[in-house]
Protein backbone atom coordinates (compact mmCIF):
# COMPACT_ATOMS: atom_id res chain seq x y z
CA UNK A 1 0.00 0.00 0.00
CA UNK A 2 2.84 2.51 0.33
CA UNK A 3 4.12 2.17 -2.95
CA UNK A 4 1.37 4.44 -4.78
CA UNK A 5 1.98 6.80 -2.34
CA UNK A 6 5.42 6.84 -2.68
CA UNK A 7 5.03 7.24 -6.45
CA UNK A 8 2.15 10.03 -6.01
CA UNK A 9 5.13 11.76 -3.94
CA UNK A 10 7.31 11.64 -6.51
CA UNK A 11 5.22 12.91 -8.89
CA UNK A 12 4.56 16.03 -6.84
CA UNK A 13 8.12 16.27 -6.65
CA UNK A 14 8.64 16.45 -10.61
CA UNK A 15 5.92 18.52 -11.11
CA UNK A 16 7.46 21.24 -8.74
CA UNK A 17 10.49 20.94 -10.46
CA UNK A 18 9.39 21.46 -13.77
CA UNK A 19 7.66 24.35 -12.28
CA UNK A 20 10.63 26.03 -10.54
CA UNK A 21 12.61 24.68 -13.37
CA UNK A 22 9.96 27.41 -15.81
CA UNK A 23 10.51 30.14 -13.56
CA UNK A 24 14.16 29.94 -14.19
CA UNK A 25 13.76 29.59 -17.78
CA UNK A 26 11.81 33.09 -18.06
CA UNK A 27 14.97 34.58 -16.05
CA UNK A 28 17.12 32.83 -18.40
CA UNK A 29 15.44 33.50 -21.64
CA UNK A 30 14.96 36.90 -20.45
CA UNK A 31 18.37 38.19 -19.57
CA UNK A 32 20.71 35.99 -21.66
CA UNK A 33 18.40 36.49 -24.71
CA UNK A 34 16.09 39.14 -24.72
CA UNK A 35 18.08 41.71 -23.28
CA UNK A 36 20.26 42.03 -26.16
CA UNK A 37 18.40 45.09 -28.18
CA UNK A 38 17.92 47.49 -25.27
CA UNK A 39 21.17 46.64 -23.95
CA UNK A 40 22.85 47.52 -27.12
CA UNK A 41 20.62 50.64 -27.80
CA UNK A 42 21.40 52.04 -24.84
CA UNK A 43 25.05 52.05 -24.97
CA UNK A 44 24.88 52.39 -28.72
CA UNK A 45 23.57 55.96 -27.60
CA UNK A 46 26.57 56.36 -24.88
CA UNK A 47 29.47 55.51 -26.83
CA UNK A 48 27.71 56.71 -30.36
CA UNK A 49 29.39 52.84 -32.14
CA UNK A 50 27.89 52.15 -35.64
CA UNK A 51 24.70 49.62 -35.55
CA UNK A 52 26.15 47.07 -37.84
CA UNK A 53 28.86 46.62 -36.02
CA UNK A 54 27.08 46.43 -32.78
CA UNK A 55 24.27 43.89 -33.74
CA UNK A 56 27.38 41.70 -34.79
CA UNK A 57 27.75 41.13 -32.00
CA UNK A 58 24.60 38.90 -31.72
CA UNK A 59 25.87 36.94 -34.52
CA UNK A 60 28.74 36.16 -32.64
CA UNK A 61 26.73 35.47 -29.56
CA UNK A 62 24.64 32.67 -31.86
CA UNK A 63 27.90 31.72 -33.30
CA UNK A 64 29.53 30.68 -29.91
CA UNK A 65 25.95 29.03 -28.50
CA UNK A 66 26.26 26.62 -31.64
CA UNK A 67 29.94 25.99 -30.90
CA UNK A 68 29.16 25.53 -27.39
CA UNK A 69 25.45 23.20 -28.50
CA UNK A 70 27.25 19.46 -28.95
CA UNK A 71 30.34 19.39 -25.64
CA UNK A 72 27.50 20.78 -23.52
CA UNK A 73 24.90 18.13 -24.50
CA UNK A 74 27.05 15.42 -24.18
CA UNK A 75 28.25 16.39 -20.59
CA UNK A 76 24.54 16.90 -19.60
CA UNK A 77 23.98 13.17 -21.42
CA UNK A 78 26.62 12.01 -18.63
CA UNK A 79 24.27 13.37 -15.91
CA UNK A 80 25.97 16.72 -15.45
CA UNK A 81 22.96 18.39 -16.59
CA UNK A 82 22.15 20.28 -12.89
CA UNK A 83 25.74 20.91 -12.75
CA UNK A 84 25.91 22.40 -15.81
CA UNK A 85 22.90 24.41 -15.91
CA UNK A 86 23.79 26.04 -12.41
CA UNK A 87 27.57 26.70 -13.10
CA UNK A 88 26.29 28.24 -16.47
CA UNK A 89 23.87 30.24 -14.50
CA UNK A 90 26.91 31.36 -12.31
CA UNK A 91 29.45 32.56 -14.92
CA UNK A 92 26.54 34.45 -16.66
CA UNK A 93 25.61 36.63 -14.10
CA UNK A 94 29.30 36.84 -13.38
CA UNK A 95 29.99 38.25 -17.21
CA UNK A 96 26.73 40.23 -16.75
CA UNK A 97 28.44 42.00 -13.80
CA UNK A 98 31.47 42.51 -15.33
CA UNK A 99 29.59 44.34 -17.69
CA UNK A 100 29.40 47.21 -15.67
CA UNK A 101 32.78 48.03 -16.94
CA UNK A 102 32.99 47.66 -20.40
CA UNK A 103 34.29 51.11 -22.37
CA UNK A 104 34.82 49.25 -25.97
CA UNK A 105 33.32 47.59 -28.81
CA UNK A 106 35.88 44.63 -27.92
CA UNK A 107 34.41 44.31 -24.50
CA UNK A 108 30.93 43.97 -25.79
CA UNK A 109 31.66 41.43 -28.52
CA UNK A 110 33.63 39.50 -25.52
CA UNK A 111 30.73 39.69 -23.29
CA UNK A 112 28.22 38.68 -25.38
CA UNK A 113 30.35 36.31 -26.90
CA UNK A 114 30.36 34.37 -23.25
CA UNK A 115 26.85 35.05 -22.66
CA UNK A 116 26.27 33.34 -26.32
CA UNK A 117 28.60 30.11 -25.20
CA UNK A 118 26.49 29.97 -21.81
CA UNK A 119 23.05 29.78 -24.06
CA UNK A 120 23.72 25.68 -24.37
CA UNK A 121 24.01 25.26 -20.72
CA UNK A 122 21.04 27.23 -19.45
CA UNK A 123 18.62 27.71 -22.13
CA UNK A 124 15.78 25.11 -23.69
CA UNK A 125 18.16 22.19 -25.04
CA UNK A 126 20.08 22.01 -21.79
CA UNK A 127 16.51 22.00 -19.72
CA UNK A 128 14.83 19.94 -22.83
CA UNK A 129 17.82 17.32 -22.30
CA UNK A 130 17.45 17.46 -18.49
CA UNK A 131 13.70 16.90 -18.60
CA UNK A 132 14.08 14.04 -21.46
CA UNK A 133 16.79 12.02 -19.59
CA UNK A 134 14.70 12.01 -16.48
CA UNK A 135 11.05 11.27 -17.27
CA UNK A 136 9.43 8.39 -20.33
CA UNK A 137 8.37 9.96 -23.42
CA UNK A 138 4.82 10.44 -22.97
CA UNK A 139 5.78 12.44 -19.61
CA UNK A 140 8.99 13.92 -20.74
CA UNK A 141 6.31 15.46 -23.92
CA UNK A 142 4.11 17.12 -21.50
CA UNK A 143 6.88 18.73 -19.37
CA UNK A 144 8.38 20.17 -22.35
CA UNK A 145 5.37 21.43 -23.21
CA UNK A 146 4.42 22.84 -19.99
CA UNK A 147 8.32 24.55 -19.56
CA UNK A 148 8.06 26.49 -23.03
CA UNK A 149 5.08 27.70 -21.79
CA UNK A 150 6.75 29.28 -19.05
CA UNK A 151 9.27 30.46 -20.89
CA UNK A 152 7.23 32.11 -23.52
CA UNK A 153 6.64 35.03 -20.80
CA UNK A 154 10.01 35.75 -20.77
CA UNK A 155 9.98 39.00 -23.04
CA UNK A 156 7.18 39.78 -21.48
CA UNK A 157 8.37 40.02 -18.30
CA UNK A 158 11.87 41.42 -18.86
CA UNK A 159 11.43 44.04 -21.87
CA UNK A 160 9.82 46.00 -19.55
CA UNK A 161 11.44 45.49 -16.27
CA UNK A 162 14.77 46.22 -18.39
CA UNK A 163 13.14 49.53 -20.00
CA UNK A 164 12.36 50.58 -16.87
CA UNK A 165 15.83 50.02 -15.25
CA UNK A 166 17.31 51.51 -18.31
CA UNK A 167 15.38 55.01 -17.83
CA UNK A 168 16.21 55.19 -14.20
CA UNK A 169 19.29 53.66 -13.68
CA UNK A 170 21.28 53.09 -16.81
CA UNK A 171 22.30 50.37 -18.80
CA UNK A 172 25.26 49.66 -15.98
CA UNK A 173 22.80 48.76 -13.30
CA UNK A 174 21.14 47.02 -15.42
CA UNK A 175 23.97 44.65 -16.01
CA UNK A 176 24.16 44.27 -12.31
CA UNK A 177 20.90 43.73 -12.00
CA UNK A 178 20.55 40.91 -14.75
CA UNK A 179 23.79 39.14 -13.58
CA UNK A 180 22.09 39.08 -9.74
CA UNK A 181 19.07 37.51 -11.13
CA UNK A 182 21.29 35.12 -12.81
CA UNK A 183 23.07 34.04 -9.70
CA UNK A 184 20.37 34.47 -7.12
CA UNK A 185 17.62 33.20 -8.86
CA UNK A 186 18.35 31.16 -11.32
CA UNK A 187 21.61 29.68 -10.09
CA UNK A 188 19.69 28.96 -7.28
CA UNK A 189 16.96 26.58 -8.77
CA UNK A 190 19.15 25.01 -10.73
CA UNK A 191 21.18 23.31 -8.51
CA UNK A 192 18.12 21.92 -7.21
CA UNK A 193 17.14 19.95 -10.36
CA UNK A 194 16.96 16.13 -9.77
CA UNK A 195 19.74 14.62 -10.48
CA UNK A 196 19.74 11.74 -13.90
CA UNK A 197 19.02 8.23 -13.39
CA UNK A 198 22.15 6.58 -11.76
CA UNK A 199 22.59 4.43 -15.10
CA UNK A 200 23.02 7.40 -16.91
CA UNK A 201 25.86 8.66 -14.74
CA UNK A 202 27.97 5.28 -15.67
CA UNK A 203 28.11 5.95 -19.18
CA UNK A 204 31.09 5.36 -21.55
CA UNK A 205 32.03 8.45 -23.72
CA UNK A 206 32.71 6.05 -26.32
CA UNK A 207 28.69 4.63 -26.15
CA UNK A 208 27.88 7.84 -26.31
CA UNK A 209 29.75 8.89 -29.44
CA UNK A 210 28.72 5.44 -30.88
CA UNK A 211 25.26 6.98 -30.82
CA UNK A 212 26.32 10.51 -32.32
CA UNK A 213 27.56 8.53 -34.88
CA UNK A 214 24.33 5.99 -35.74
CA UNK A 215 22.01 8.95 -35.73
CA UNK A 216 23.95 10.44 -38.40
CA UNK A 217 23.99 8.03 -40.54
CA UNK A 218 20.00 7.73 -40.47
CA UNK A 219 17.87 9.56 -43.21
CA UNK A 220 15.66 10.91 -40.50
CA UNK A 221 18.12 12.90 -38.59
CA UNK A 222 18.58 14.55 -41.84
CA UNK A 223 15.51 15.53 -42.59
CA UNK A 224 14.65 16.76 -39.21
CA UNK A 225 17.75 18.68 -39.37
CA UNK A 226 16.56 20.11 -42.72
CA UNK A 227 13.54 21.29 -41.79
CA UNK A 228 14.24 22.87 -38.41
CA UNK A 229 17.57 24.42 -40.02
CA UNK A 230 14.81 26.37 -42.69
CA UNK A 231 12.06 27.38 -40.05
CA UNK A 232 14.23 28.70 -38.19
CA UNK A 233 16.07 30.40 -40.76
CA UNK A 234 12.08 31.72 -41.68
CA UNK A 235 11.13 32.47 -38.83
CA UNK A 236 14.36 34.44 -37.43
CA UNK A 237 14.84 36.41 -40.72
CA UNK A 238 10.71 37.26 -40.67
CA UNK A 239 11.09 38.28 -36.91
CA UNK A 240 13.93 40.53 -37.18
CA UNK A 241 12.37 42.05 -40.43
CA UNK A 242 8.74 42.23 -39.60
CA UNK A 243 9.21 46.13 -38.29
CA UNK A 244 10.61 47.76 -41.43
CA UNK A 245 8.29 45.12 -43.48
CA UNK A 246 5.18 46.51 -41.64
CA UNK A 247 7.13 50.35 -42.33
CA UNK A 248 7.45 49.34 -45.81
CA UNK A 249 4.00 48.89 -46.50
CA UNK A 250 2.66 52.28 -44.50
CA UNK A 251 1.23 50.93 -41.39
CA UNK A 252 1.79 53.44 -38.72
CA UNK A 253 4.63 53.19 -35.57
CA UNK A 254 1.66 52.61 -33.43
CA UNK A 255 0.02 50.21 -35.69
CA UNK A 256 3.74 48.57 -36.46
CA UNK A 257 4.04 48.49 -32.69
CA UNK A 258 0.66 46.65 -31.64
CA UNK A 259 1.23 43.86 -34.51
CA UNK A 260 4.97 43.18 -32.81
CA UNK A 261 3.38 42.87 -29.83
CA UNK A 262 0.78 40.14 -30.62
CA UNK A 263 3.90 37.69 -31.68
CA UNK A 264 5.10 37.01 -27.84
CA UNK A 265 1.19 36.24 -26.08
CA UNK A 266 0.56 33.89 -29.89
CA UNK A 267 3.97 31.78 -28.98
CA UNK A 268 1.93 30.80 -25.29
CA UNK A 269 -1.52 30.47 -27.27
CA UNK A 270 0.00 27.61 -29.63
CA UNK A 271 1.95 25.87 -26.37
CA UNK A 272 -1.22 25.90 -24.13
CA UNK A 273 -3.06 24.23 -27.87
CA UNK A 274 -1.24 21.94 -27.72
CA UNK A 275 -1.09 21.16 -24.18
CA UNK A 276 -4.83 20.41 -24.43
CA UNK A 277 -4.32 18.50 -28.31
CA UNK A 278 -1.27 17.16 -27.59
CA UNK A 279 -2.83 13.06 -27.23
CA UNK A 280 -4.59 13.60 -30.41
CA UNK A 281 -2.15 14.36 -32.76
CA UNK A 282 1.09 12.59 -33.79
CA UNK A 283 4.44 14.19 -33.91
CA UNK A 284 4.63 13.59 -37.44
CA UNK A 285 1.22 15.68 -38.24
CA UNK A 286 2.07 18.17 -35.68
CA UNK A 287 5.36 18.60 -37.22
CA UNK A 288 4.25 19.31 -41.19
CA UNK A 289 1.30 21.46 -39.56
CA UNK A 290 3.69 23.39 -38.01
CA UNK A 291 5.40 24.22 -41.25
CA UNK A 292 3.27 24.55 -43.43
CA UNK A 293 1.97 27.44 -41.51
CA UNK A 294 5.09 29.71 -42.30
CA UNK A 295 4.59 29.67 -46.48
CA UNK A 296 0.49 30.87 -45.70
CA UNK A 297 1.68 33.60 -43.68
CA UNK A 298 4.57 34.76 -45.80
CA UNK A 299 2.19 34.75 -48.89
CA UNK A 300 -0.44 36.79 -47.05
CA UNK A 301 2.01 39.84 -46.13
CA UNK A 302 3.22 39.61 -49.68
CA UNK A 303 -0.18 40.18 -51.22
CA UNK A 304 -2.81 40.74 -49.17
CA UNK A 305 -4.52 44.36 -48.52
CA UNK A 306 -1.90 46.31 -46.29
CA UNK A 307 -4.85 46.96 -43.53
CA UNK A 308 -3.52 46.20 -39.60
CA UNK A 309 -6.34 43.84 -38.77
CA UNK A 310 -6.25 41.65 -41.75
CA UNK A 311 -2.89 41.28 -40.51
CA UNK A 312 -2.77 40.73 -37.26
CA UNK A 313 -4.91 36.94 -37.84
CA UNK A 314 -1.19 36.01 -39.72
CA UNK A 315 1.14 37.70 -37.02
CA UNK A 316 -0.88 35.23 -34.37
CA UNK A 317 -0.72 32.25 -36.97
CA UNK A 318 3.03 32.87 -36.87
CA UNK A 319 3.56 32.90 -33.16
CA UNK A 320 1.61 30.01 -32.98
CA UNK A 321 3.80 28.23 -34.97
CA UNK A 322 7.25 29.47 -33.67
CA UNK A 323 5.76 28.12 -30.33
CA UNK A 324 4.94 24.97 -31.41
CA UNK A 325 7.85 24.26 -33.22
CA UNK A 326 10.14 24.60 -30.12
CA UNK A 327 8.01 21.82 -28.38
CA UNK A 328 8.57 19.69 -31.51
CA UNK A 329 12.00 20.56 -31.82
CA UNK A 330 12.99 19.36 -28.07
CA UNK A 331 10.83 15.91 -28.52
CA UNK A 332 11.47 14.77 -32.00
CA UNK A 333 14.93 13.21 -31.82
CA UNK A 334 13.86 10.92 -28.99
CA UNK A 335 10.18 10.08 -30.04
CA UNK A 336 11.21 9.62 -33.95
CA UNK A 337 14.90 8.27 -33.29
CA UNK A 338 16.16 7.60 -30.15
CA UNK A 339 16.42 8.77 -26.70
CA UNK A 340 20.05 7.66 -25.99
CA UNK A 341 22.47 10.05 -26.11
CA UNK A 342 19.76 12.92 -26.05
CA UNK A 343 21.98 15.93 -25.99
CA UNK A 344 25.09 15.41 -27.96
CA UNK A 345 22.72 14.47 -30.73
CA UNK A 346 20.55 17.37 -30.72
CA UNK A 347 23.79 19.66 -29.97
CA UNK A 348 25.01 17.49 -33.29
CA UNK A 349 21.41 18.82 -34.79
CA UNK A 350 21.43 22.33 -33.11
CA UNK A 351 25.10 22.91 -34.92
CA UNK A 352 24.17 23.74 -38.16
CA UNK A 353 20.91 24.95 -37.23
CA UNK A 354 21.93 28.10 -35.22
CA UNK A 355 25.00 28.98 -37.62
CA UNK A 356 22.23 29.27 -40.70
CA UNK A 357 20.14 31.48 -37.86
CA UNK A 358 23.07 33.39 -37.18
CA UNK A 359 23.43 34.52 -40.90
CA UNK A 360 19.92 34.63 -42.03
CA UNK A 361 18.49 37.70 -41.10
CA UNK A 362 21.89 39.24 -43.19
CA UNK A 363 21.19 37.77 -46.09
CA UNK A 364 17.93 38.24 -46.09
CA UNK A 365 18.63 41.87 -45.89
CA UNK A 366 21.28 41.46 -48.50
CA UNK A 367 18.14 40.52 -50.69
CA UNK A 368 16.57 43.45 -49.96
CA UNK A 369 18.86 45.69 -51.08
CA UNK A 370 19.01 44.07 -54.10
CA UNK A 371 15.35 44.13 -54.76
CA UNK A 372 14.50 47.38 -52.66
CA UNK A 373 11.07 45.79 -52.09
CA UNK A 374 10.20 42.47 -49.13
CA UNK A 375 7.99 41.49 -51.20
CA UNK A 376 10.30 39.51 -52.97
CA UNK A 377 12.09 38.44 -49.34
CA UNK A 378 9.35 37.25 -48.65
CA UNK A 379 8.66 34.86 -51.43
CA UNK A 380 11.33 33.40 -51.14
CA UNK A 381 10.82 32.87 -47.28
CA UNK A 382 7.31 30.91 -48.41
CA UNK A 383 9.29 28.94 -51.05
CA UNK A 384 11.77 27.98 -47.63
CA UNK A 385 8.65 27.07 -45.56
CA UNK A 386 6.87 24.68 -48.06
CA UNK A 387 10.52 22.86 -48.17
CA UNK A 388 10.06 22.57 -44.44
CA UNK A 389 7.06 21.25 -43.97
CA UNK A 390 8.40 18.38 -46.97
CA UNK A 391 11.21 17.68 -45.30
CA UNK A 392 9.01 16.91 -41.94
CA UNK A 393 7.03 14.75 -44.20
CA UNK A 394 9.78 13.03 -45.40
CA UNK A 395 10.44 11.48 -42.16
CA UNK A 396 7.80 9.10 -42.59
CA UNK A 397 9.23 7.69 -45.51
CA UNK A 398 13.21 7.59 -44.01
CA UNK A 399 14.34 4.23 -43.26
CA UNK A 400 15.64 4.17 -39.08
CA UNK A 401 18.57 1.46 -38.52
CA UNK A 402 18.75 0.38 -35.29
CA UNK A 403 22.20 1.17 -33.34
Amino acid sequence: MSSPEINHRSDKTDELSITTLGLAQICSWGTLYYSFPQLAGAMMAEYDWNKSEVYGALTVSLLFSAIAAVPIGSIIDRGRGRQVMTFGSLVAGLLFISGYWINSLYGFYVLFAGIGFLHAATLYEAAFSVIVHRFDMKQAKKNITTLTLWGGFASTVFIPLIEWVLQYRGWRETMVLLGLINILFCGSIYSRLPSHKASLLDRAEETQTKHVRWALQQPIFWSLLICFAIFAAAGTTFKFHLYPILMEKGLSPTEVVGIIAVLGPSQVLGRLLLAFFSERISIINLGILTASTLPVVFVAFAFMPTHAWLLIPFVVAFGAASGTMTIVKGIAIPELLTKDAYGAINGALNFPIKIIKAFSPAIAAALWYISNDYNGVLIVLACLGIVAAISFALTTKAPSYRC
